[in-house]
């Protein structure tokens, strides 16, 4: 856990906890990369993740270590909007260790689709990280303190495209599925 002198505010820390809690999801800005939208259970105090296996969320690329820092952003329930922006300590739970079954135990109740279910805990233990994120510090954006000029990031450059022209004989094969109805 933090320090005493680090805890935020108690309207503060229940409003972290709050908007944790009732989001599915939360994202997470590490030392590298842009943001991530990432599932997670609040669990004793901290936001808790789960990933770097081959069928869980990608964390690698956020550059989280244990002893490190992160930003994470929880949206509004109702709104859908960013409702607080607040610095988080990471900490690397140890596979069998009492926090490490607590917090597995939270997150495998949270899993959707897990292909193990049964045996998903077994499968993180051996090739998974499970991550808390602590609060430490006070928010940098919270209600009343938000920036006021526009935060969206611009889009990572990539190949992918929408917009291609409609190949030559698909609007008669649409034709035709409608005719035979």
């Amino acid at each position: 856990m933090t320090d005493a002198a680090e805890k935020p505010p108690l309207f503060t820390r229940a409003l972290i906890e709050e908007s944790a809690k009732k989001s599915a999801l939360v994202w997470v800005r590490g030392p590298e990369g842009p943001a991530r939208a990432l599932w997670h259970v609040w669990h004793d105090g901290a936001v808790c993740l789960v990933g770097e296996g081959p069928q869980e969320q990608p964390l690698a690329a956020l550059g989280l270590i244990d002893g490190g820092t992160a930003t994470v952003t929880a949206r509004s329930k109702d709104k859908g909007g960013r409702l607080i922006v607040w610095p988080a300590r990471v900490v690397e739970l140890t596979p069998g260790s009492e926090p490490w079954e607590a917090a597995a135990a939270e997150l495998k109740g949270k899993r959707l689709n897990a292909p193990d279910s049964e045996t998903v805990t077994e499968r993180w233990a051996r090739e998974c990280r499970v991550l808390r994120l602590e609060p430490a510090g006070d928010p940098l954006q919270e209600p009343g303190a938000m920036p006021d000029g526009p935060t969206a990031a611009a889009p990572l450059p990539t190949g992918a495209t929408t917009r291609r022209p409609i190949p030559a004989g698909l609007p008669k094969l649409l034709g035709r599925s409608r005719k035979k109805r």
